[in-house]
């Protein structure tokens, strides 16, 4: 039902867009694994579902056949003389199921869909034939395909040079929860947590709507941490491993990359990626790189240098791996109570509160009041010996202004001291001669708490609080 569905507002209106359109609908939804794209659908066309079935993971060609063909009887279709024995057989059962219905839309869901295209089965040509031979000259169907695999549907069906090229009629990319769909989600499920905890927690686990649905209100943060993920039979003690054998073929290699990516959350480019993991430069790579950003895990940005040249910069930004590397891939620590208050968390809490905040930068440009203002928004570095600086994230404004924003995560309002002003005005400083900047420069922090006002807090332009960052999207 769609009053069970938290969030989500830009995809609801969406599919209610091609559920109301006039003419048959071939829709892709993709994203990351456990991010809620089979929910997502199956609770907005409750009871309007003409036909839904979900590939097998590790089965072969017969058994996919057969589990589809097994879904037709059982929702509907009469039992034919013979059962099919290919996937072309299998789409004309698929009609007969829809010239059968008298509903004014045909639904239709194809979960799983990588799973189904086995080696040699001709899935993709048999769905190309179902849908540009048929489907297509009607007016009546909405043919939704879902994948994890999110390679695999971006090959395959967005990027098809083939039969399907330019079929698809939309695209939904499902994202994980921002905090604030995170808030309402635990809210529904009787949490009354701390935006500081949600923010812990979101830093641990990532907007993914499966890890949220397995923590336990009856339990405090830490408690549900523990249970799930640092206990031998945790719910998600085995998921990183279990996430990317799912996902991706020679997923040694794919963890090697994303565990070299997590030695430096600013990012490696691609030589420091091949120097620290030892794999070959060549399309092997460029695939894993390509099929690891299309999946959600890392991003490919620009990271403008001191000279404001521009490096291709890869960086690891899935919230789950990072934690994973973080406290449990080397770690002897059996539960999360043994890391609070330790520098160690402080470390983890620091940097990834700037990733969280690069996730939330429209609920900081409306903080600043700048939604309406074309920006461009990068990181910033300058490695020269002895005058290194870094800012976090630099948002550079069409209306000749630009916010340097630092982010510091503390469980009080952060105090600015001599020594760390002296910083910012030499970071702020080296900026400005490095890059030629002729705009008017904002320093702008984004805290938990806010910035406790001192003999030091002027230097502050703007402030950006956590409660901010759970503000809606819109």
């Amino acid at each position: 039902m769609i009053e069970n569905i938290i969030g989500r507002d830009h995809e609801k209106q969406l599919l209610g867009d091609i559920y109301q359109s006039k003419k048959s609908e071939f829709v892709a939804v993709c994203g990351r694994r456990r991010v809620g794209k089979t929910f997502l659908v199956r609770e907005y066309f409750e009871g309007r579902m003409l036909f839904q079935t979900s590939g097998l993971a590790n089965e072969g060609t017969d058994r996919q056949i057969k589990s589809f063909y097994e879904d037709l009887l059982d929702q509907g279709l009469p039992t034919p003389s013979d059962a099919p024995h290919d996937w072309i057989e299998v789409f004309m059962l698929l009609r007969s199921l829809v010239r059968q219905s008298s509903a004014e839309r045909k639904v239709i869901l194809l979960d799983e869909l990588p799973w189904m295209d086995t080696a040699r089965s001709g899935f993709v040509a048999a769905l190309e034939h179902f849908w540009n031979s048929w489907a297509s000259a009607r007016r009546d169907i909405v043919l939704i395909v879902c994948g994890s695999a999110t390679s695999w549907m971006m090959d395959k069906l967005i990027n098809n040079h083939g039969g399907l090229h330019n079929r698809l009629t939309r695209q939904i990319f499902l994202q994980p929860f921002t905090l604030h769909e995170s808030e309402q989600f635990l809210q529904e499920k009787g949490f009354t947590l701390s935006h500081y905890d949600i923010a812990i927690l979101y830093m641990a686990m990532g907007g993914i709507p499966y890890y949220l649905e397995m923590l336990d209100p009856r339990l405090s943060l830490a408690q549900n941490i523990d249970q799930l993920l640092f206990r031998p039979l945790g719910a998600l003690h085995n998921e990183f491993q279990n996430l990317y054998a799912a996902l991706f073929r020679n997923s040694a290699d794919y963890i090697r990359i994303v565990e070299s990516l997590s030695s430096r959350r600013s990012g490696l480019t691609r030589k420091e990626i091949i120097d620290q993991t030892g794999l070959t430069s060549g399309n092997g790579l460029t695939t894993a790189l390509r099929n690891l950003e299309s999946c959600g895990f890392i991003v490919r940005h620009q990271h403008y240098k001191a000279s404001r040249d521009t490096a291709v910069i890869y960086q690891l930004v899935d919230f789950f791996s990072l934690f994973y590397f973080h406290f449990l891939a080397r770690k002897k620590a059996t539960n999360w109570m043994h890391f609070q208050g330790t520098a160690e968390f402080h470390s983890w809490a620091g940097l990834t509160f700037e990733l969280l905040s690069w996730h939330h930068q429209d609920q900081i440009k409306r903080k600043l009041g700048i939604s309406g203002i074309k920006t461009e928004s990068y990181a910033w570095r300058c490695d020269d010996e002895g005058k290194g600086a870094q800012i976090d994230l630099v948002i550079e404004r069409a209306d000749q202004t630009v916010n340097l924003c630092e982010m510091k995560f503390t469980n009080a309002p952060f105090s600015i001291s001599l020594a760390y002003e002296m910083n910012l005005r030499q970071k702020l400083s080296r900026f400005q001669e490095m890059t030629k900047m002729r705009k008017s420069l904002q320093l702008t922090l984004v805290t938990t708490y806010g910035v406790a006002v001192n003999s030091h807090s002027n230097i502050v332009s703007n402030e950006v609080r956590l409660d901010d960052l759970f503000a809606p999207e819109g």
